[in-house]
Protein backbone atom coordinates (compact mmCIF):
# COMPACT_ATOMS: atom_id res chain seq x y z
CA UNK A 1 0.00 0.00 0.00
CA UNK A 2 0.52 3.73 -0.50
CA UNK A 3 1.83 5.71 2.78
CA UNK A 4 1.00 9.23 2.78
CA UNK A 5 2.78 11.93 4.49
CA UNK A 6 2.14 15.64 4.31
CA UNK A 7 4.86 17.67 5.25
CA UNK A 8 4.44 21.15 6.80
CA UNK A 9 7.74 22.19 8.64
CA UNK A 10 11.24 21.63 8.20
CA UNK A 11 11.53 19.73 11.44
CA UNK A 12 8.87 17.27 9.77
CA UNK A 13 11.56 16.95 6.74
CA UNK A 14 14.08 14.90 9.11
CA UNK A 15 12.74 11.50 8.74
CA UNK A 16 13.50 11.46 5.01
CA UNK A 17 17.45 11.91 5.71
CA UNK A 18 17.78 9.29 8.84
CA UNK A 19 16.16 6.23 7.49
CA UNK A 20 19.31 4.29 7.36
CA UNK A 21 18.74 0.59 9.55
CA UNK A 22 21.37 -0.40 11.47
CA UNK A 23 22.91 -4.00 10.12
CA UNK A 24 24.21 -6.47 12.33
CA UNK A 25 26.52 -7.84 9.36
CA UNK A 26 28.20 -5.37 8.84
CA UNK A 27 27.90 -3.06 12.20
CA UNK A 28 26.97 -0.03 9.57
CA UNK A 29 23.69 1.80 9.18
CA UNK A 30 22.34 1.46 5.47
CA UNK A 31 19.19 2.22 3.56
CA UNK A 32 17.65 0.15 0.88
CA UNK A 33 15.09 3.52 -0.02
CA UNK A 34 15.09 5.13 -2.96
CA UNK A 35 13.85 8.16 -3.80
CA UNK A 36 12.04 10.36 -7.09
CA UNK A 37 10.92 13.98 -6.62
CA UNK A 38 7.96 15.45 -8.39
CA UNK A 39 7.50 19.13 -8.70
CA UNK A 40 3.24 18.66 -8.74
CA UNK A 41 2.26 16.26 -6.15
CA UNK A 42 -0.59 15.72 -8.53
CA UNK A 43 1.07 14.05 -11.34
CA UNK A 44 0.37 10.79 -12.25
CA UNK A 45 3.80 8.31 -12.69
CA UNK A 46 3.94 7.76 -15.29
CA UNK A 47 7.12 6.89 -18.32
CA UNK A 48 8.06 9.81 -20.92
CA UNK A 49 7.79 6.28 -23.37
CA UNK A 50 3.94 6.35 -22.00
CA UNK A 51 3.88 10.15 -22.26
CA UNK A 52 5.16 10.85 -25.41
CA UNK A 53 3.55 7.24 -27.77
CA UNK A 54 0.50 7.15 -25.72
CA UNK A 55 -1.32 3.72 -26.21
CA UNK A 56 1.31 3.12 -28.95
CA UNK A 57 4.81 2.94 -26.79
CA UNK A 58 4.70 -1.36 -27.26
CA UNK A 59 5.09 -1.04 -31.58
CA UNK A 60 6.74 2.27 -31.03
CA UNK A 61 9.25 1.52 -28.45
CA UNK A 62 11.84 -1.02 -31.06
CA UNK A 63 11.96 1.74 -33.53
CA UNK A 64 13.12 4.21 -31.08
CA UNK A 65 15.51 2.67 -29.41
CA UNK A 66 16.64 1.57 -33.15
CA UNK A 67 17.43 4.46 -34.32
CA UNK A 68 18.79 6.12 -31.53
CA UNK A 69 21.25 3.27 -31.10
CA UNK A 70 21.89 4.00 -35.22
CA UNK A 71 22.77 6.92 -35.16
CA UNK A 72 24.14 7.42 -31.22
CA UNK A 73 27.08 4.91 -31.75
CA UNK A 74 29.14 7.80 -33.08
CA UNK A 75 29.09 9.16 -29.26
CA UNK A 76 29.38 5.80 -27.60
CA UNK A 77 30.20 2.57 -29.31
CA UNK A 78 29.25 0.45 -26.92
CA UNK A 79 25.07 1.59 -27.38
CA UNK A 80 24.58 -1.23 -30.22
CA UNK A 81 25.22 -4.07 -27.59
CA UNK A 82 23.08 -3.76 -25.21
CA UNK A 83 19.06 -2.35 -25.15
CA UNK A 84 19.48 -1.63 -21.66
CA UNK A 85 22.54 0.94 -22.29
CA UNK A 86 20.55 2.13 -25.05
CA UNK A 87 17.21 3.19 -22.81
CA UNK A 88 19.95 4.62 -19.79
CA UNK A 89 21.96 6.96 -22.38
CA UNK A 90 18.73 7.81 -23.65
CA UNK A 91 16.86 8.74 -21.04
CA UNK A 92 19.65 11.31 -19.55
CA UNK A 93 19.60 12.71 -23.01
CA UNK A 94 15.95 13.36 -24.04
CA UNK A 95 14.59 9.91 -25.36
CA UNK A 96 11.32 8.32 -24.28
CA UNK A 97 12.04 5.48 -22.88
CA UNK A 98 9.97 3.12 -20.27
CA UNK A 99 12.93 4.07 -17.62
CA UNK A 100 11.85 6.16 -13.96
CA UNK A 101 14.13 8.24 -12.52
CA UNK A 102 14.53 7.42 -8.83
CA UNK A 103 17.99 8.63 -6.70
CA UNK A 104 19.57 6.72 -3.45
CA UNK A 105 19.68 10.58 -2.40
CA UNK A 106 16.82 12.12 -0.75
CA UNK A 107 18.66 15.27 -0.80
CA UNK A 108 18.51 14.98 -4.60
CA UNK A 109 15.06 13.63 -4.66
CA UNK A 110 13.84 16.80 -2.54
CA UNK A 111 15.70 19.12 -5.25
CA UNK A 112 13.69 17.81 -8.09
CA UNK A 113 10.51 18.03 -5.92
CA UNK A 114 11.23 21.87 -5.73
CA UNK A 115 12.00 22.36 -8.65
CA UNK A 116 10.23 24.31 -11.25
CA UNK A 117 10.83 25.16 -15.34
CA UNK A 118 8.75 28.06 -14.47
CA UNK A 119 9.48 29.23 -11.39
CA UNK A 120 6.25 31.18 -11.36
CA UNK A 121 4.47 28.06 -10.23
CA UNK A 122 6.45 27.52 -7.24
CA UNK A 123 3.33 28.55 -4.69
CA UNK A 124 1.06 26.97 -7.29
CA UNK A 125 0.80 23.55 -5.95
CA UNK A 126 1.95 20.86 -3.87
CA UNK A 127 4.95 18.81 -4.65
CA UNK A 128 6.12 15.16 -3.39
CA UNK A 129 8.86 12.48 -3.05
CA UNK A 130 8.09 9.15 -3.64
CA UNK A 131 10.25 6.56 -1.28
CA UNK A 132 10.17 3.13 -2.11
CA UNK A 133 12.35 0.08 -0.86
CA UNK A 134 14.58 -1.94 -3.26
CA UNK A 135 14.73 -4.95 -1.43
CA UNK A 136 10.86 -5.12 -0.93
CA UNK A 137 10.79 -4.48 -5.02
CA UNK A 138 13.26 -7.61 -4.91
CA UNK A 139 11.18 -10.00 -2.55
CA UNK A 140 8.23 -9.31 -5.04
CA UNK A 141 10.31 -10.73 -8.82
CA UNK A 142 10.15 -13.83 -10.40
CA UNK A 143 12.25 -16.21 -8.78
CA UNK A 144 14.95 -16.74 -11.70
CA UNK A 145 14.98 -12.56 -10.71
CA UNK A 146 15.85 -13.11 -7.40
CA UNK A 147 18.40 -15.81 -7.83
CA UNK A 148 20.97 -13.86 -9.64
CA UNK A 149 20.60 -10.13 -7.39
CA UNK A 150 20.99 -12.71 -4.48
CA UNK A 151 23.76 -14.33 -5.40
CA UNK A 152 25.31 -10.92 -5.83
CA UNK A 153 24.14 -10.09 -2.34
CA UNK A 154 22.71 -6.76 -3.80
CA UNK A 155 19.25 -6.02 -4.54
CA UNK A 156 19.87 -3.89 -7.64
CA UNK A 157 20.35 -4.94 -10.92
CA UNK A 158 23.18 -4.44 -13.23
CA UNK A 159 23.14 -3.66 -17.22
CA UNK A 160 25.21 -6.62 -17.49
CA UNK A 161 23.08 -9.13 -15.24
CA UNK A 162 19.68 -7.84 -16.74
CA UNK A 163 21.35 -8.45 -20.25
CA UNK A 164 22.32 -11.81 -19.13
CA UNK A 165 18.79 -13.06 -17.50
CA UNK A 166 17.05 -11.67 -20.25
CA UNK A 167 19.00 -12.33 -23.35
CA UNK A 168 19.18 -8.83 -24.41
CA UNK A 169 14.93 -9.29 -25.05
CA UNK A 170 12.88 -6.80 -23.90
CA UNK A 171 9.71 -9.37 -24.87
CA UNK A 172 11.69 -11.73 -22.37
CA UNK A 173 11.48 -8.99 -19.35
CA UNK A 174 8.00 -8.20 -20.18
CA UNK A 175 6.55 -11.59 -20.42
CA UNK A 176 8.47 -12.17 -16.94
CA UNK A 177 7.25 -9.54 -14.94
CA UNK A 178 3.65 -9.20 -16.66
CA UNK A 179 2.44 -6.36 -14.49
CA UNK A 180 3.38 -7.64 -10.84
CA UNK A 181 6.99 -6.61 -10.58
CA UNK A 182 9.70 -4.35 -12.24
CA UNK A 183 13.46 -4.35 -11.65
CA UNK A 184 15.84 -1.97 -10.42
CA UNK A 185 18.88 -0.79 -12.02
CA UNK A 186 21.89 0.84 -11.11
CA UNK A 187 23.14 2.75 -14.62
CA UNK A 188 27.17 2.39 -15.37
CA UNK A 189 28.30 5.39 -14.52
CA UNK A 190 28.60 7.10 -18.71
CA UNK A 191 28.66 10.75 -17.31
CA UNK A 192 29.36 12.98 -14.53
CA UNK A 193 25.15 13.79 -13.91
CA UNK A 194 24.29 10.36 -13.65
CA UNK A 195 27.11 10.09 -10.55
CA UNK A 196 26.11 13.45 -9.03
CA UNK A 197 22.16 12.41 -9.23
CA UNK A 198 23.12 8.61 -7.67
CA UNK A 199 20.75 7.37 -10.43
CA UNK A 200 18.56 4.79 -10.41
CA UNK A 201 15.87 3.47 -12.62
CA UNK A 202 12.99 1.22 -12.29
CA UNK A 203 12.16 -0.84 -15.60
CA UNK A 204 8.64 -0.53 -16.37
CA UNK A 205 7.12 -3.63 -17.75
CA UNK A 206 5.11 -2.79 -20.76
CA UNK A 207 1.79 -4.79 -18.89
CA UNK A 208 2.06 -1.86 -16.10
CA UNK A 209 -0.81 0.40 -17.11
CA UNK A 210 -0.50 1.87 -13.75
CA UNK A 211 3.05 2.15 -11.81
CA UNK A 212 0.87 3.45 -8.48
CA UNK A 213 -1.76 0.82 -8.68
CA UNK A 214 1.07 -1.69 -8.53
CA UNK A 215 3.04 -0.39 -5.60
CA UNK A 216 -0.54 0.35 -3.67
CA UNK A 217 -1.41 -3.43 -4.58
CA UNK A 218 2.01 -5.29 -3.98
CA UNK A 219 4.13 -3.26 -1.75
CA UNK A 220 4.16 -2.22 1.88
CA UNK A 221 7.17 0.07 2.39
CA UNK A 222 5.75 2.76 -0.01
CA UNK A 223 6.20 6.44 0.95
CA UNK A 224 4.58 9.34 -0.58
CA UNK A 225 5.89 12.86 1.25
CA UNK A 226 3.84 15.54 0.20
CA UNK A 227 5.32 18.72 0.39
CA UNK A 228 2.92 22.14 0.76
CA UNK A 229 3.35 24.56 -1.51
CA UNK A 230 4.20 27.05 1.04
CA UNK A 231 7.16 25.85 2.04
CA UNK A 232 8.50 24.88 -0.92
CA UNK A 233 10.85 28.21 -1.34
CA UNK A 234 11.59 27.37 1.80
CA UNK A 235 13.03 23.96 1.47
CA UNK A 236 14.73 25.56 -1.68
CA UNK A 237 16.82 27.67 0.02
CA UNK A 238 17.86 25.67 2.37
CA UNK A 239 18.82 22.86 -0.47
CA UNK A 240 20.95 26.06 -1.79
CA UNK A 241 22.45 26.22 1.96
CA UNK A 242 23.32 22.49 1.84
CA UNK A 243 25.12 22.63 -1.78
CA UNK A 244 22.15 20.89 -3.30
CA UNK A 245 21.01 22.58 -6.49
CA UNK A 246 20.88 22.97 -10.07
CA UNK A 247 25.01 23.15 -10.14
CA UNK A 248 25.50 19.75 -8.53
CA UNK A 249 22.60 17.43 -10.15
CA UNK A 250 23.19 19.06 -13.89
CA UNK A 251 27.45 19.31 -13.86
CA UNK A 252 28.34 21.95 -16.43
CA UNK A 253 27.42 24.82 -18.05
CA UNK A 254 23.59 23.99 -17.98
CA UNK A 255 23.44 23.90 -14.49
CA UNK A 256 25.41 26.96 -13.63
CA UNK A 257 22.99 28.94 -15.70
CA UNK A 258 19.80 27.60 -14.50
CA UNK A 259 21.16 28.19 -10.74
CA UNK A 260 22.24 31.30 -11.60
CA UNK A 261 18.43 32.35 -13.52
CA UNK A 262 16.79 30.73 -10.21
CA UNK A 263 19.42 32.71 -8.16
CA UNK A 264 18.39 35.86 -9.50
CA UNK A 265 14.33 35.29 -10.44
CA UNK A 266 12.55 37.98 -8.87
CA UNK A 267 9.68 36.90 -7.37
Amino acid sequence: MIKEIRIKSLDELLPLFTEQEYREDLHRNRSSFIYRGVSDAGFPMRTSLSRNCGSKQKILEPAILENFAKYAVLSDPTVASSVWRQMILGQHNGLPTRLLDWTHSALVGLHFAVSEDNLEDMEAHDCAVWRIDMAEMVSILPEKYREVVNKKQSTIFSVDMLKEITGNSLETYDRDMGKDAMVIIEPPSVNSRIVNQYSFFSVVPMEMENIEDFMNDHTEKTVKYVIGKELRWRVRDMLDQLNMSERIVYPGLEGLSKWIARHYYVK
